[in-house]
């Protein structure tokens, strides 16, 4: 069924388009119906409860300020940059010709994205371009080699925690999910925001119910001769997007707390291969296997060049050899641990920022979106130390930590 696929595509991607707008309009409604309706017109002027319409009126406004500044910023946010990982030249999907186009094509109906078996072999060229960006930092994730993940649709290297959309046709950084609510994908660069909005929308609609039964009561009670209709439409409104935006802003705390995403926890049970640096001279070990950046080529050439490698095997020097050579651990994690999990407090701040002014405003992203640090894409846990003393690690200081965080990872 070939067309299946892309008219899916096709129906997301309007789903996209078009809630958003229905998301403002209701917001509308239920803000002149809340606002207008119930607290000006009827607690005000004709139960002339002042106090209570203006208190409501006041806070209702507050939080519909601080969601919609939320969703405006979450919009924005997934549209301008969705966490999309930069594709290198000979990857572009400009330069490709017409016959690759469509050999992709094919190739994405007909397999999962992620699937190990792609059509598309890791690059075995010790010169991969974007290979340097993995082994110059001091920890990485790795497949059981010791190479980088490998993306067979974007073609090239995947950075730590970046998963390939099928729907968006790219490597994500930290994706979470495609959500037609906000109008794309949430990834680093919006979660922070999609939480604020979750929590904001929740004590919207919070008001909003509360006042709404409020007036109901108050008519059941014989004040009024009928029960107004928009009454009842609120109650439904509000209990339907608060019930769910409650749910929403749950996971979404379960997340930040646990360091934590959708496709994560999709995965609960997967094993994780981490490259560790290690001193050059570690002496080899039963216990882990090792791998020594930069990769070696496996041309054959003439007796007389052959000069012995990193790695211990013979082969031309390339001109990166000139540069330090770097030598990897192999380890491997049990399933479900989580390398990148820094415990509940640094996870928050890693993902809402450091500042209670970041916590409550939809301000800035989040400091996991930086990428600068020379020790790993993404700040690891203590995990990291327990695998070096559980397999017999050194650090980069030869010595096998005994307790504690190893300088060797904090950011």
């Amino acid at each position: 069924m070939p067309p299946t696929r892309p008219t899916h595509r096709a129906a997301v991607r309007w789903t996209m388009r078009i809630v958003p707008g229905l998301i403002v309009c209701t917001f509308g409604i239920a803000t002149y119906a809340v606002a207008a309706r119930f607290c000006v017109q009827y607690l005000y002027q004709t139960l002339n409860k002042k106090g209570v319409a203006m208190a409501t009126l006041v806070l209702y406004c507050l939080l519909l300020v601080l969601t919609m500044a939320s969703y405006m910023r979450l919009f924005f946010a997934i549209q301008r940059d969705p966490g999309l990982v930069p594709l290198l030249r000979h990857s572009d999907p400009e330069t490709l010709g017409s016959g690759e186009k469509r050999r992709r094509c094919r190739s994405r109906r007909h397999r999962d994205p992620e699937d190990a078996h792609a059509w598309a072999p890791p690059d075995s060229d010790p010169n991969s371009p974007g290979l340097e960006a993995f082994y110059s930092r001091d920890v990485f994730a790795c497949e059981v080699d010791g190479r980088p993940k490998w993306c067979s649709e974007c073609r090239q290297w995947k950075p730590d925690r970046a998963h390939h959309s099928s729907e968006l046709g790219r490597c994500v950084r930290k994706m979470d999910h495609l959500c037609p609510w906000v109008g794309g994908m949430v990834s680093e660069t919006s979660f922070n925001f999609f939480t604020h909005f979750t929590f904001y929308t929740t004590c919207l609609c919070g008001v909003a119910l509360a006042v709404s039964v409020y007036s109901l009561t108050e008519q059941l009670n014989g004040r009024e001769i009928s029960v107004d209709g928009w009454v009842i439409a609120i109650i439904a409104l509000s209990a339907f997007f608060g019930l769910f935006a409650f749910g929403m802003t749950l996971t979404a705390g379960r997340y930040l707390l646990t360091n934590t995403t959708n496709i994560d926890m999709l995965r609960k049970h997967q094993i994780f291969t981490l490259a560790v640096r290690i001193p050059q001279d570690t002496p080899p070990s039963s216990k882990y296997p090792t791998i020594t950046y930069p990769l070696q080529s496996w041309q054959p050439v003439p007796h007389a060049l052959e000069a012995q490698q990193p790695n211990g095997s013979a082969g031309p020097k390339h001109s990166r050899d000139m540069q330090a050579t770097r030598k990897f651990a192999i380890l491997r994690t049990e399933a479900g641990e989580n390398p990148w999990d820094l415990g509940l407090w640094e996870n928050w701040k890693s993902v809402m920022g450091t500042s209670v002014k970041e916590w409550l405003l939809p301000l800035r992203h989040s400091p996991c979106c930086s990428h600068d640090s020379m020790v790993s894409d993404y700040p690891f846990g203590p995990l990291v130390d327990e695998l070096r003393r559980r397999y017999g690690v050194p650090d980069l200081n030869g010595k096998i930590p005994h307790g504690g965080l190893s300088s060797s990872i904090l950011i």
